[in-house]
């Protein structure tokens, strides 16, 4: 038995009948279709839908998540479309809808909402032999947050996603949502808007004590690194500035057991 995720504004489309033609428009429902055994209904993917590298290589691509190839998808005539709410463009789903074509649109933007997708994927599309798997990591979810419930003394985090102009992320974000699960504060949560823009002054004004630098969406470099290092702040003088792989921070679906094991050791550095 299955938890049921109830009425909410993302909920998966109903169907006359179980999906047996997927195309997914998310890099990381790609790969959550492939780890919850839902990989051979993948008829199509984008460009950056590159994991897990040895079972998507035979799968056909239709552009990238911003400019997907509308007809060729058409002409898959597949089941479902899985496109996400921020990655992907409302004209496009709209397209694709407008072609009688069935559009899942997803949304998470807290840690719970990404265990709210997995069960709505496995019981949208009626595979339940990865239920233990995705159980294990609530347990996993449930053991990390007890490590920092009662934590006051934890690491300030500045988190850029954008060099030019340079952004970072708020409270409203999953990211930030992550990033107090596995024990970090998030310098920029009061910031208006859910992507910030920032200065070097004010990430100074922040003092962080550590910074982590995403490999997406911007792809930050040890030329970063070494820029970072001339503030003024207690990650440079501690040298707790850090690239990082971008999918632990920003990608939803099965790759959170990837970030619950990996951040909270990561920011554990610094204490």
């Amino acid at each position: 038995m299955m938890p049921a995720s109830g009425s909410h504004p993302y909920a998966p489309p109903e169907f006359g009948a179980i999906p047996r033609r997927i195309v997914s428009l998310i890099p990381s429902m790609t790969e959550t279709l492939f780890d919850l055994n839902l990989g051979d209904r993948v008829v199509a993917r984008t460009d950056y839908c590159i994991r897990p590298e040895d079972r998507v290589v035979s799968i056909p691509t239709i552009g990238g998540p911003k400019n997907p190839n509308v007809s060729a998808i058409i002409s898959l005539e597949p089941d479902l479309i899985i496109a996400n709410h921020e990655e992907n463009r409302k004209a496009d789903v709209e397209a694709l809808q407008a072609a009688g074509l069935v559009v899942w649109v997803t949304y998470p933007r807290t840690v719970d909402d990404v265990f709210v997708l997995l069960w709505d994927v496995m019981n949208t599309l009626d595979e339940t032999s990865m239920v233990p798997r995705v159980r294990l990591i609530e347990y996993q979810y449930d053991w990390v947050k007890s490590l920092f419930r009662d934590e006051t003394d934890l690491p300030h985090v500045f988190v850029p996603i954008w060099k030019d102009p340079l952004m970072t992320i708020s409270s409203d974000t999953y990211m930030h949502d992550l990033l107090a699960v596995c024990g970090g504060v998030n310098v920029f949560a009061e910031s208006e808007g859910r992507y910030p823009e920032v200065t070097l002054a004010d990430v100074e004004a922040a003092q962080p004590e550590i910074v982590l630098l995403p490999s997406e969406p911007y792809a930050f470099t040890q030329a970063d690194v070494a820029e970072f290092s001339q503030l003024n702040i207690p990650a440079a003088k501690n040298q707790q500035i850090h690239l990082v792989d971008g999918s632990l921070l920003s990608w939803h679906g099965t790759r959170i057991a990837h970030a619950l094991e990996k951040l909270p050791v990561l920011l554990k550095e610094v204490r």
